[in-house]
């Protein structure tokens, strides 16, 4: 067992609680969802599947991988390498970047049924611009959504009818403090494979957009994602497929090529620069024409770097067949998962699809037993919790030594549930949050 000095990393932490309102700029990055008080919190680098904390320790990342950025892990070599010549030629200038057309043809080729695209930075971004262009080209205010698609006004206007609307998709406790109110109405979300309930909304509200997460956490049933084309196409409704997530995960694009049905409008993030930011918004002519009704328009859109490293992704991901390798590495975790809690006795309930596997422990106190696994993985030098994004950097021996530790942690959560020893007396700090809250 290895036992870190996490001063700098906690310490710096503390400052930016007093600087920076919530502390970090993502809330899946806040060290008190994962380990208060012990999280490392910051890097000093980044390659394969390690990570560097500020007091230099080494640490096998098991966790997120940089918020499922990274697929074909961290610092590529080749996506570096492009990112590193584009830096020496210019990122920006007062004309535009080439890289910004072949990437557009590029993502074309990869959907054939789309003809235009526009780019961004981020994934809120690129859900705004998706939502700006369906609402234009449907006529129509109204929105039914299912999943999670950021933090901009629009979407958390589904919380001003009700608080709890968007707990069952991805993040509770998202207040819409700051929302105004009249977009009271104009949102309205729908449970993944309740088609009766989208059927409702339609019938009953002014939609012209249905946006949704095609895959997360369940499979469609009852042949879903179809009946949701068929009813968009019938109320002429624009679909929009959020892949900023799912995208390249399991194809090679949209996860909606396995079920062979195609939306007006998809999004991918994430994946597509391997931690260099860019999102982009793929969709049909007459429907992406109308982006120049309304105005849709930001500088560092143009920034050289992002089409650069997805143009260098696309290219790794293609010849290697990175969702492939990722599937398999998911899968692997797992199966592991399913063995090691059978063979302590403990109950999990697995989601996601394997390339974004999670586990949750099946008991009252499962946020404490997922703090006890972050803290103990850590001292055997794993960032680790209870979510697994893989990279084709995880290599068998990380995974060997992973299952070997969480073995032992598993013990201890069993000795606490069938032998009533305290969990409490084994956690060495605070609990860990399970969704947004105010901090202290």
């Amino acid at each position: 067992m290895i036992m870190y000095n996490m001063k700098k990393g906690q310490q710096l932490y503390q400052k930016a609680k007093n600087l920076i309102p919530g502390g970090t700029m993502l809330l899946s990055k806040r060290p008190e969802m994962f380990l208060p008080d012990h999280w490392p919190s910051y890097f000093s680098a980044a390659k394969g599947c390690k990570v560097w904390d500020l007091d230099g320790n080494e640490l096998i990342d098991m966790s997120i991988m940089g918020i499922g950025t990274n697929t074909l892990g961290y610092g590529n070599d080749e996506v570096d390498e492009a990112v590193i010549k584009t830096i020496k030629k210019g990122n920006m200038s007062t004309l535009n970047c080439p890289e910004e057309v072949e990437l557009a043809e590029k993502l074309i080729v990869i959907n054939p049924w789309a003809d235009m695209v526009r780019f961004a930075r981020t994934g809120g971004e690129a859900n705004a611009i998706a939502i700006r262009i369906a609402r234009a080209a449907s006529g129509k205010d109204g929105v039914a959504i299912c999943g999670y698609h950021g933090w901009h006004d629009w979407y958390l206007s589904a919380n001003l009818n009700d608080t709890d609307n968007l707990s069952g998709h991805l993040l509770p406790g998202l207040q819409p403090a700051g929302v105004p109110l009249n977009l009271k109405n104009t949102v309205f979300p729908f449970q993944y494979n309740d088609y009766d309930q989208l059927y409702e909304i339609v019938k009953n509200q002014n939609i012209g957009v249905i946006k949704m997460e095609v895959l997360r956490n369940f499979y469609p049933q009852d042949n879903f994602l179809q009946k949701v084309r068929d009813l968009a196409t019938l109320n002429n409704i624009v679909l929009v497929f959020d892949e900023c997530t799912s995208g390249f995960r399991e194809t090679y694009g949209g996860i909606f090529k396995k079920f062979e049905v195609i939306p007006d409008i998809a999004m991918f993030g994430k994946t597509i620069g391997n931690g260099y930011a860019l999102t982009a918004v793929v969709g049909k002519r007459e429907v992406m024409e109308s982006a120049q009704k309304t105005f849709i328009s930001s500088t560092f859109w143009t920034e050289r770097i992002g089409p650069t490293a997805a143009l260098k992704t696309l290219e790794v991901m293609e010849r290697v067949s990175s969702w492939k390798i990722i599937t398999e590495k998911g899968i692997k975790m797992q199966k592991a998962w399913v063995q090691i809690s059978e063979e302590n006795n403990l109950k999990i309930i697995l989601s996601g699809i394997p390339a974004l596997a999670s586990y949750t422990f099946d008991y009252t106190d499962s946020l404490k037993y997922k703090t006890l696994v972050t803290q103990e993985m850590l001292k055997y030098g794993f960032l680790a919790s209870t979510s697994f994004y893989a990279s084709t950097a995880h290599d068998d021996q990380y995974f060997d030594q992973y299952f070997d530790q969480l073995n032992k942690v598993f013990k201890q959560i069993n000795n606490c549930i069938n032998d009533n020893k305290l969990i409490n007396q084994l956690l060495e700090g605070p609990v860990c949050h399970g969704g947004f809250k105010r901090l202290n």
